[in-house]
Order: C-alpha cells, then structure tokens, then sequence
C-alpha cells in the first residue's frame, strides 16, 4: 500500500488557481481567443450583410483586447489584420476614413507596445514568484511518504493567497531516539510568520537530533522563541504546537501539547480526542523550567493520529456553527490513510466554502511491528 504526498500549493491543485487572472493567474480561454474571434465575426458580418454596416470601431477594440493575453508578436499580427480588414474594399465598412485608419493604426501600435511591457513584468514576476516558493520549501519541504515505521500524509492551505508557508508549520523526523512530529500555529499569518515558522522548524530538526524526551524538545522551541522574541521588548511572540514521539517498534506515542488540544486517534471506526493536558504556549518562557506533560499511549495495528490547526476545528458555516471534526471523521476516513487529509479539506470546504485561516492537517499511521513467535 502505497502512502502520500504532502499537498503544499497554495490551493491550486484542487480548487484551481485562487490568485485569479488579474492578480497572475494565466489569462483564461476566453481572453485569449476573444480578439480574434471578434475579427472573424466583423469579417462575416459584413461578408453576409447586403448592405454596409457601420461596425468598422470594433476593430479598434481588437489590438487592446490582444494585451490581456498575448505577447506583442500576435498582438502585431492581430492589429494589422484588424488594419487590413478596414481598408479591404472586399468588406465594405461603410467608407472608413483616413482618420478611421489612422486612429486604428495608432492604436496597434500603442497595444504592441502595452504588451511588450506588460510581457517583461510577467516574465519578472514568473522569476520572483518562483524563487519565493523556492525559498518557502526550503522552509517547508513536502514530506516523505514514509518517515521509519510511521507513514505521513499532511495537506496545507496558506490564508494568504500566492503563498506556501504561513502561521501553521509541521514536519515529521526520525533521529536516534525514534520518529517524531510537529505540528504548530505561530503567531500571525502569512508570510510575516515565515521567519518564525523557519525558526521554529529548525530548532525542532535539531532537538530531534539532540534531545532524548519529547518534553525537552518542546523546551527547545520555547527557549528559541523566547530568544527571538528578546530583542523586541513590545513583541509577543508566541505559538502553539503539539509533539509526538513514537517508539522505535511503533507500539507507543508520546504526546505533548503546548498551548493545543491533543491529536484525535482513529480507532475501529471511531474518531476521540486523546487526553492530553494542554500546557503553556511556547515563547512564554515557562517550559524550560517546567517541563511540559507528557502523555503516552498505547497503539495498536490500524490506528491513525490526526492533527488539524484552528483553521479547521474553527471554521464556522454560515449559521456559526463549528466545523463537527471528530463527528465527520470517521464518515470520510478511508482505507487508505493517505487521502484522508484531502477528504476532509473537501468536506470542510462544503461546510465553510470562505476559510480564512491558515488550514492544516497531518495524518500519521504507525505501523508497529509484530514481535516474531
């Protein structure tokens, strides 16, 4: 059985592109095939009509309309043919004028330039675009589909749009005290919390490395906030964050929760939220000088952990109802843990079609091994 992959586009591999054509999207089909279409329509027109008809200004409208989605070769080639079509005698437009000519003319011109320029703005914006997604994977790389005994799958959706990386982080990590994950909500959203969120991500791969109790691994992110913070003495920084420490067969988790309720587990058709004392949020200062509860429990073969930000347990419907996450979730699991994420983000988005919070879940399925006989 085959696991996931992380979904982290900023919603376009399901909803489409929610920048739209005017905030960089590609133009649509019918931006691009409407200047043409309209010079075949003023050509049969006239070819059809028998008497003249004055249409001949619709042509002017041929090379403005070429900018929105062509380069300013078609564009060229669009406002000569609108030229050409208005001199022709063959399509009897009413008797242009030489004024007629000039002003259409004029304004070819002036589109081809309009698309040069505006072609050289889209090709920079192309390039930036793509070094800034660069630089949030490198902040947030997709996760494996497998991480030790433990398979991932986790889905986000950025609140602001164009963006891969806001408030919310996860990541799962196996060291040499066994795989552990993160998942977490900084405060802010969008990518005035990235600098945070990169922060906190890489003191968690370090404690991974360095820290043999999940407990310690939360101090470790406190303290780097609190340090962060420091310098700024009006900021308050902060962020919630759930832990979990599996064993090395699989058979157990640790949890810790700082600031966040515990993991709901998934369990012969059942969904309940695990008992977990949530503490302090980090950046408070306080979890390194009382380490935070931790919570171990038993798993069994089948068992699935979810995770989910407060955009998805605080999503509200039109009528201010929350979003029924631990009702809902044994309906849309599947057999496959792997599309469990998506399944829920569809029903979340029946239930709330406007999210404006940033939206994450992780789904872990440990697989603890069989001892042999």
């Amino acid at each position: 059985m085959s696991g996931a992959r992380v979904r982290l586009s900023p919603r376009r591999d399901r909803d489409g592109d929610r920048r739209g054509w005017l905030r960089g999207a590609p133009p649509p089909l019918w931006a691009r095939v409407l200047p043409s279409a309209l010079l075949v329509v003023v050509c049969v027109a006239e070819l059809v009509s028998p008497e003249p008809l004055d249409i001949g200004f619709l042509l002017g409208a041929i090379p403005p309309l070429a900018v929105l989605a062509h380069g300013p070769v078609l564009t060229a080639v669009l406002g000569t043919l609108a030229v050409l079509v208005l001199a022709t005698p063959v399509f009897d437009l009413d008797d242009p004028g030489n004024t007629d000519l000039l002003t259409v003319c004029f304004v070819s011109l002036l589109s081809v330039l309009l698309s040069f320029v505006r072609s050289r703005r889209d090709a920079q914006l192309v390039t930036e675009r793509t070094v800034a997604e660069a630089a949030q994977r490198a902040v947030a790389p997709p996760l494996p589909e497998r991480v030790g005994p433990v398979r991932c799958a986790g889905l986000y959706r950025a609140a602001q749009s164009g963006t891969l990386v806001g408030g919310d982080f996860f990541d799962v990590r196996a060291g040499p005290y066994g795989v552990r994950a993160v998942m977490g909500d900084v405060q802010g959203h969008g990518l005035s919390a990235v600098a945070t969120v990169a922060s906190l991500l890489g003191a968690f791969r370090e404690a991974v490395l360095d820290q043999p109790d999940p407990g310690a691994v939360a101090a470790r992110l406190d303290r780097r906030l609190t340090v962060d913070s420091a310098d700024d003495p009006h900021g308050e920084l902060f962020a919630t964050a759930l832990l979990l420490d599996f064993s090395a067969d699989a058979r157990t988790v640790r949890v810790v929760a700082c600031g966040q309720s515990g993991p709901l587990l998934l369990r012969d058709g059942g969904a309940r939220e695990l008992d977990v004392e949530p503490g302090t949020p980090l950046g408070l200062g306080l979890a390194g000088a009382v380490l935070p509860e931790v919570v171990t429990v038993r798993l069994r073969p089948g068992d699935r952990l979810f995770l989910a930000s407060d955009g998805v347990t605080e999503a509200r419907d039109a009528s201010g109802a929350f979003y029924p996450l631990a009702e809902r979730l044994p309906v849309l699991a599947p057999e496959d843990p792997a599309a469990l994420a998506e399944h829920v983000w569809s029903d979340l988005l029946r239930h709330c079609p406007d999210v404006q919070d940033d939206v994450t879940m992780l789904v872990l399925a440990p697989e603890p091994q069989v001892p042999d006989r």
